[in-house]
């Protein structure tokens, strides 16, 4: 962004914020001729009251029309900015059903559209394309709230259910991520109580995985790890339960979290049980696999085995795993998964004192999703710690990242 010409910044700025030319003009008091001719550079913008006027409008510090943020550059491609968080905010704040309850809810998106979007959400989450996937969630979040509003029979009912469920389910995810903890909790919780009307108890499942992630970052990993080893407990297969992938994969996950929220309490025993458990489950699945969006499978228990020993302070035993891995199954992962591993390995590598490996780790995450390693406030710390710990000046790919993300010594 900071090499763009100020005109294209502007419209940049003005597309993000869902802005038509005509809009922006009325509300700049400008002519629409006018704000075509300044985003293509045609016209000059030199008058810093009219700058910030634009700023104001755009909601943005005029410094960014600069190309410049003096707290945070803003990586215009991944991040989330305030004005992104409060309209996911208002989204999620909306009680459409309890409306739909007293009214007639009004004509609902169709099924066959909600399941596409909702699709379409789940691969841009798991290609770590965060930004992209912020400023589309406001509006899929109030389409699968009138969904689950609008229709009122049988199998449509728990369907439009499903749907929203999910969508709350990769609003936490992504939230949580770009540090929003209090909002991931938020929708997490709503998730797990839209997968009762959905009928769906795997569903519910990796709800409470969402929660306990949530519960997490936001420092209390007890409840969480009691949560997610409770739940694993009634969805385990065998007696009753069936033994079909997907709630093996379900039931791994939730070990595999109760095992990460146990590693944060310091408990390396109980670590230890449920990622024997969770191996076991990926045994019996017999392979990687994506049901119900967990990418869980043998690959993906060994990423949580290294996380896990991250977070014990063991960044040795981390590396060590992170060795034994399969190339070609690792490489098969989706984007995400592969980064935020990097990003834990990275994490192991600065335990143990080998902070050029952990830079490398950075720059390999950076190459296969940006937003995983630039919109991170785990991979800001980590970044600010291998430039403290760097002797001299920083090899120029590890600087040049550090400036991506706005990061300094």
């Amino acid at each position: 962004m900071d090499e763009l010409p100020i005109g294209r910044r502007v419209a940049y700025w003005r597309s993000r914020r869902k802005m038509s030319q005509q809009v922006f003009a009325d509300r700049l008091g400008k002519s629409k001729s006018w704000v075509d001719k300044v985003e293509r550079g045609v016209r000059r913008l030199d008058k810093f009251s009219v700058l910030y006027e634009i700023a104001d409008i755009l909601q943005i510090d005029v410094q960014l029309l600069h190309g410049k943020d003096p707290e945070r550059r803003t990586d215009a491609l991944n991040c989330i900015d305030q004005v992104e968080v409060e309209e996911i905010r208002t989204a999620l704040e909306r009680y459409d059903s309890m409306s739909a309850y007293f009214d007639a809810a009004p004509y609902p998106p169709p099924l066959a559209d909600m399941r596409k979007a909702v699709n379409h959400a789940w691969l841009t989450y798991q290609y770590g394309r965060y930004g992209m996937l912020t400023r589309a969630l406001p509006k899929l979040l109030r389409d699968a709230q009138a969904a689950d509003a609008g229709y009122a029979a049988g199998d449509q009912v728990r369907e439009a259910a499903h749907l929203l469920g999910q969508v709350y389910q990769i609003a936490s995810s992504v939230l949580r991520k770009l540090g929003e903890c209090d909002l991931a909790w938020l929708a997490a919780d709503r998730s797990m109580a839209v997968a009762q009307r959905a009928d769906d108890p795997l569903l519910a499942g990796i709800a409470t995985t969402r929660v306990c992630n949530a519960l997490v970052a936001m420092g209390r990993p007890r409840p969480a790890l009691e949560l997610n080893v409770r739940i694993a407990g009634r969805l385990a297969p065998g007696g009753d339960n069936d033994v079909r992938p997907e709630r093996l994969s379900v039931y791994g996950m939730l070990l595999l979290q109760g095992a990460m929220a146990a590693a944060r309490i310091g408990d390396s025993a109980t670590v230890d049980d449920l990622l024997a458990g969770a191996g076991e489950a990926a045994t019996m699945l017999g392979g990687d696999h994506n049901h119900y969006w967990t990418s869980f499978g043998p690959t993906n228990l060994e990423l949580h085995r290294a996380a896990a020993a991250v977070e014990l302070g063991d960044g040795g035993r981390a590396v060590e795993t992170h060795m034994r891995l399969s190339e070609p199954a690792f490489n098969a992962l989706l984007p995400e998964r592969r980064a935020h591993h990097l990003l834990d390995l990275a994490r192991g590598y600065s335990q143990i004192g080998d902070v050029a490996n952990a830079g490398d780790m950075l720059l390999r995450g950076d190459r296969l999703a940006p937003s995983e390693i630039r919109c991170r406030p785990i991979a800001h710390e980590l970044m600010s710690e291998i430039l403290r710990r760097t002797r001299g000046a920083p090899p120029p790919p590890i600087a040049e990242l550090a400036e991506h993300m706005g990061v300094g010594v």
